[in-house]
């Protein structure tokens, strides 16, 4: 007994003690504790693919075997094997518009830990890191690093995107921005005209610093960038401001783009200095996508049959589910039910509002909060969403992600029968 006092009483590093968990696990923990007992769940909170309904490509996975079975399961190169770098290289130069060799691409084991390694080698511990809310994770990267965060709430109004208006009183005070586009949790995008100014404004502040200061970076994560709908166009910084090139680092990768999350490829992309440092640091850690993943990842994206054949079907498919959804909001709207949606834009996510905070249920139970209503939803729709503030927005953000990756679509209509019964219970 004296010996387990003492253990609980260990003194761990003050960023391990402050470290806080997920929001979205622990909605997850939920989630999962109900269908345990035998509920039947709408989860939509899941940033991921279900790979009964969204495999990944037949040819990808068929490669991935003949890696395997070629036995190329040796450590890979630190900064991923030549081949695959070629094949990102290409892939970035026909699709992406921009120009990047392969000694400037660096494969890492999913996006994470290439993030991770930007804010280790571009942030000292007291530097200061800006990045909009809502957004994914940053705030602990934040914590992880030991950096201070500058937190830009944004608006639906502007689609939840960040606005140079919005960054600019704090950019002399920051040495990194974080952006990502199409933006996860929302699924929405940078106008070329918004991201134009945001360069600008980084542009002239690292003119202003000139070259013995450190200059203000971007993180641009990219990660969904090859899942765009309709009208909707993917702009980037280096192509829209050639200057940007120098401070820019990008996150991307396999995992969104092919539904292969669980396989684990990522890359980034940058200044070579910075990538060489991001590879020393990721060599460290071992933070290396799986060699036969590697293989079978570079003699998939070669084949532009195979890709392009995968990219139209797989597009339509996430984009038929979401505008099934947000159909479904828009006509609870037209029917008087104080909820809405933004029209999908891009990757696998839809930014609907349910705007339910003072109303009662049957049982005259008031939702006092997001949190009341985010459990209602669950305890009497079976409907799991994700709030902004799991994403860093404020508390009473009454703003929801639902995520279309493990939605099949017969479910669709089964969903709204039971939101729609619940919301028809609630009164003022």
């Amino acid at each position: 007994m004296e010996i387990a006092e003492q253990n609980n009483e260990l003194i761990v590093s003050e960023m391990a003690e402050n470290l806080v968990g997920s929001e979205i696990i622990k909605l997850a923990n939920e989630i999962n504790e109900k269908i345990r007992g035998g509920a039947n769940i709408f989860n939509l909170t899941i940033g991921d693919f279900n790979p009964e309904i969204f495999p990944i490509p037949a040819k990808f996975e068929e490669e991935i075997k003949k890696a395997y079975e070629s036995h190329k399961t040796n450590y890979p190169s630190a900064n991923g094997i030549l081949e695959l770098r070629k094949a990102v290289s290409a892939l970035l130069s026909k699709h992406g518009g921009i120009e990047y060799s392969p000694e400037e691409i660096l494969i890492a084991g999913g996006g994470r830990p290439l993030i991770y390694a930007i804010f280790q080698v571009i942030l000292d511990p007291g530097d200061t890191v800006l990045y909009p809310v809502p957004s994914w994770n940053n705030n602990h990267y934040s914590h992880l690093t030991r950096v201070k965060n500058i937190q830009v709430e944004t608006k639906a109004e502007d689609n939840f995107m960040p606005t140079a208006d919005q960054i600019k009183p704090h950019i002399h005070d920051v040495n990194l921005i974080a952006l990502c586009s199409p933006l996860n949790p929302t699924g929405t995008t940078f106008s070329r005209k918004n991201l134009a100014s945001i360069c600008d404004l980084i542009i002239e502040e690292n003119k202003k610093r000139g070259p013995n200061k450190k200059p203000v970076y971007l993180l641009f994560d990219q990660i969904y960038w090859q899942l765009t709908f309709g009208k909707t166009t993917h702009h980037n910084p280096v192509v829209i401001r050639p200057e940007m090139r120098e401070y820019t680092l990008f996150i991307d990768g396999m995992s969104k783009a092919y539904a292969a999350t669980g396989v684990r490829i990522g890359w980034g992309f940058g200044p070579k200095k910075v990538i060489n440092k991001m590879k020393a640091i990721l060599g460290h850690l071992g933070a290396w996508a799986p060699k036969a993943e590697q293989v079978g990842a570079a003699n998939f994206l070669m084949d532009e049959e195979a890709t392009d054949t995968f990219s139209k079907d797989f597009r339509a498919r996430l984009k038929k589910r979401l505008d099934a959804f947000y159909e479904g909001f828009k006509t609870l709207k037209s029917m008087g039910h104080p909820v809405d949606a933004i029209a999908p834009q891009a990757a696998m996510y839809l930014t609907v509002k349910l705007d339910l905070t003072g109303m009662k249920t049957t049982e005259g139970k008031l939702l006092k909060t997001i949190e009341d209503v985010t459990k209602h939803l669950l305890d009497e729709a079976k409907i799991a969403l994700v709030p902004f503030y799991a994403f860093g927005a404020e508390k009473d953000s009454s703003w929801y992600r639902l995520s279309v990756g493990t939605a099949s679509m017969q479910d669709i209509e089964s969903f709204f029968e039971s939101l729609r019964n619940m919301l028809t219970r609630l009164s003022k």
